[in-house]
């Protein structure tokens, strides 16, 4: 079995901007759950760390906005944004162009992927990798899932283009840790940002968490945004996680932090 990991975790670029805005205490329980999110990683030895995202027009836009796509370079520069704005230093980032292109040519036997030779990590990517592997020493494989511009990709596609992926993964022998990041609610750039309907994101925690596929994809876009925000469409990425994995999981720790804009979350999920 070459999945070794399955996890998601949040991205918002507070937690790295503006770390002193948040209450100390719930400030040092996110450091702390990144920090076993990272040795859990570390533990499971993997070959590299894929990263499925929700990227925001910082390399797709309305002229080629792909459902799926997969980096396929040797490395990635990051981040896009300022870095003294977002607080994390440029750096170059390595890939794995040769397990890139065999788990891209495995996925395309089942659903539609496109890929990317050049790639700007955005905050998106950079925050998680911030936490998880700071010094940049894991190779990384972006995936992005298009949450930004409609028409979206399906909730259904999403979940299917996850069990692809496991299938991808089992198929090569290299050990691969997969996670997932971005929202739940969330009203980014608008007069509600800071705005998180903690209801809401539990009720899909818990859809997450058993696996309940009908009730994860039973979600309409329109409604997602009146309830939760545009934000929360970022959910496909946590529904291709779950549907790689096939397990069910676990919230080591959901928070709402207006400070950040969102409900900051750190889970995992069984492999099965």
């Amino acid at each position: 079995m070459s999945l070794v990991y399955a996890g998601v975790c949040c991205h918002a670029p507070g937690i790295t901007n503006r770390p002193e805005a948040a209450d100390p205490a719930e400030y040092a329980l996110l450091q702390k759950e990144f920090a076993r999110m990272r040795a859990a990683i570390e533990s499971s030895r993997p070959d590299a760390l894929f990263v499925i995202s929700a990227e925001h027009f910082a390399n797709f836009f309305s002229n080629n906005m792909p459902a799926f796509s997969i980096g396929m370079a040797d490395h990635y520069d990051g981040p896009i944004e300022d870095p003294a704005w977002l607080g994390i230093p440029k750096t170059r980032v390595p890939g794995n162009q040769n397990l890139s292109r065999r788990l891209i040519a495995h996925t395309l036997k089942n659903t539609d992927v496109s890929y990317a030779e050049e790639w700007k990590f955005d905050h998106g990517i950079m925050v998680p990798l911030h936490h998880l592997t700071p010094d940049y020493s894991l190779p990384v494989i972006p995936a992005n899932i298009n949450c930004q511009a409609p028409p979206f990709t399906p909730l259904a596609r999403s979940y299917n283009f996850g069990q692809a992926l496991r299938v991808a993964f089992d198929a090569v022998p290299e050990r691969i840790a997969l996670i997932s990041t971005g929202g739940t609610s969330h009203w980014p750039c608008t007069p509600d940002s800071g705005k998180i309907n903690s209801t809401w994101d539990e009720r899909f925690l818990d859809n997450w968490a058993k696996n309940d596929v009908a009730a994860m994809i039973d979600y309409r876009d329109d409604q997602v945004v009146q309830d939760a925000g545009a934000g929360a469409l970022e959910i496909r990425t946590s529904i291709a996680v779950a549907g790689a994995a096939g397990g069910t999981g676990t919230i080591e720790f959901y928070k709402p932090i207006p400070e950040f804009a969102c409900g900051c979350l750190i889970a995992t999920m069984s492999v099965e």
